[in-house]
């Protein structure tokens, strides 16, 4: 049975009350896996700089599996949201029955595939070969919880399209709740150390995933794949695809020249990148309200509605990314010390700050139009302008850094220019309009 018309089409769409009503439930749900893997980072780190090096490098790798569940998730809540929007709420939550097909087939594909492969990615990225093996045993482990992952990614992602994030944030921060116990416990009185890390972040995705999948079920009986629509699904998500390959260049080569500077380079550098990912996962909850929103009033046939939420969530995002950068401006003295009592990963971590502050404002208008234009399946745009300042600006910028030994500041100023450009060329594209093109699908 399908929702009544106002919330099919809500003329209340860009008011700050249904905004809000979407992003808090979404900012927990965003929030939750960053702040374990911060919990993990500061567990792991007591045991010593080559454990938290380790996990640096590993969990790079394991990014990978975190992208291709973003990408699942942010597809998926376009085209549910449209349909959604269009008054179908059947076809939302097929997508969503696909999608999670799909989830299933690449998670238990990477489990497999880094079996073999966690030892000459763990060298290739490490510059240390005690890091090197202790981050590939790390990486076959924790690889296993990859299909919960992406099923959990797959679940958000239809949920989001009919507007239901209060589901989600039960599933997502009851799984890592019981993660972030199970991780000291293990790693210290167990006696398991960095494997028990590793078997920690297992039970958190496998349980979220588990969560998601009972909820699907509880939503239709029709849940056969069918491979028409899931090759359909990858053909729309190539662009979002392209894109996320040029922020994982982007991030597994910050990795790569952090470690070529030292231990503690690279262990401060994962300290600063796991904050980041918090910081804007955190700000990327504005984001999925206007793709929500903006994906429904698109689909119901109003681009006026699409735009006001665009302006209101842009003006949100940066308003968010100015307070972040205070709290990380306050907490600049003793952050670093909650991850590693060691000096010298201080001391690098002390060069990352000043980037990382004056960072936040713009990411913050970055991360709330990106959320509008994937709305819009904007997407094709979204990669071009990801490309060019992959290969234009962060790239060139973060192997002078390698090459002249900048340094850590050299590797952040790649970062910087990263979401400069994005930032302008966001900016430019929701003034132009364009981007509102309204029916069930772009």
């Amino acid at each position: 049975m399908s929702p009544p018309a106002p919330e099919v089409r809500p003329r209340s769409g860009a008011s700050a009350r249904k905004i809000a009503s979407l992003a808090l439930p979404a900012l927990v749900v965003l929030a939750a896996e960053p702040l374990y893997v911060l919990v993990d980072t500061a567990v792991v780190g007591h045991l010593g700089p080559v454990p938290l090096a380790a996990v640096a490098v590993s969990g790079s790798v394991m990014s990978v599996a975190a992208w291709l569940g973003t990408l699942m998730s942010y597809g998926t809540t376009g085209r549910a949201a449209r349909r959604f929007g269009a008054g179908d709420r059947a076809a939302a939550v097929a997508e969503g029955v696909q999608a999670s097909w799909l989830a299933l087939g690449v998670g238990v594909l990477l489990a497999v595939l880094a079996q073999p492969l966690a030892g000459p990615l763990a060298r290739a990225l490490a510059g240390d070969h005690e890091v090197a093996d202790a981050a590939a045993g790390w990486l076959r482990v924790a690889v296993l919880g990859a299909p919960g992952l992406l099923l959990a990614a797959a679940g958000n992602g239809w949920m989001r399209g009919v507007q239901d994030t209060r589901r989600p944030l039960v599933y997502v921060l009851g799984a890592n709740v019981l993660s972030a116990i199970l991780c000291p416990v293990l790693v210290y009185p167990v006696g398991w150390g960095l494997t028990g890390s590793a078997v920690a972040n297992v039970v958190a995705q496998t349980v979220s995933g588990f969560f998601f999948l009972y909820a699907l079920f509880r939503e239709t009986k029709q849940l056969r794949p069918d491979p028409q629509i899931i090759l359909l699904q990858l053909r729309l998500g190539r662009d979002l695809l392209i894109r996320g390959g040029a922020f994982q260049a982007c991030f597994l080569s910050a990795t790569a020249v952090a470690s070529r500077f030292g231990v503690e380079s690279v262990g401060a550098h994962q300290i600063g990148l796991q904050l980041w990912f918090f910081s804007a996962l955190a700000l990327d909850a504005v984001a999925i309200a206007a793709q929500s929103l903006v994906g429904a009033a698109l689909g119901g046939g109003s681009a006026g509605e699409a735009k006001a939420v665009a302006r209101k969530v842009t003006i949100a995002g940066g308003l968010s990314g100015v307070a972040f950068a205070l709290l990380v401006t306050a907490g600049a003295g003793s952050i670093p010390g909650w991850f590693t009592p060691d000096e010298g990963v201080h001391a690098q971590a002390a060069i990352i700050w000043p980037w990382f502050i004056g960072l936040m404002p713009f990411a913050g208008v970055v991360y709330a139009l990106d959320g509008v234009l994937i709305g819009a399946g904007d997407v094709r745009f979204l990669r071009n302008i990801t490309l060019a300042a992959t290969l234009l600006g962060f790239l060139p910028a973060i192997w002078i850094a390698y090459f002249f030994d900048l340094g850590l500041g050299g590797v952040w100023a790649g970062l910087a220019l990263l979401i400069l450009i994005r930032f302008a060329t966001t900016v430019w594209r929701w003034h132009s309009g364009r981007w509102a093109v309204v029916g069930v699908t772009r």
